[in-house]
């Protein structure tokens, strides 16, 4: 199921709760998820901008890279 889907029908199932609690506390999930969210991002200036830029060039240039693949095996771990 893709995430449009998903939301569609999170909505309808949200329309149609009674407990004033639970709506409550869906507000407050929400509310509190995206203030934390703001709260995380922090804005680069141009120069470390250009610095990661650079600094990523020259691992890729000496091979300190890690492929997707292994990337995937390595989670797939995790579990």
């Amino acid at each position: 199921m893709d995430i449009q889907t998903r939301k569609i029908k999170f909505v309808q199932k949200f329309l149609n709760l009674q407990n004033e609690e639970l709506i409550s506390r869906l507000g407050k999930l929400l509310h509190s998820k995206n203030k934390s969210s703001e709260n995380d991002f922090k804005r680069m200036t141009m120069d470390e901008f250009n610095r990661r830029i650079d600094k990523s060039m020259s691992d890729s240039k000496n091979g300190k890279l890690t492929m997707a693949s292994d990337l995937i095996s390595e989670i797939q771990e995790w579990k």
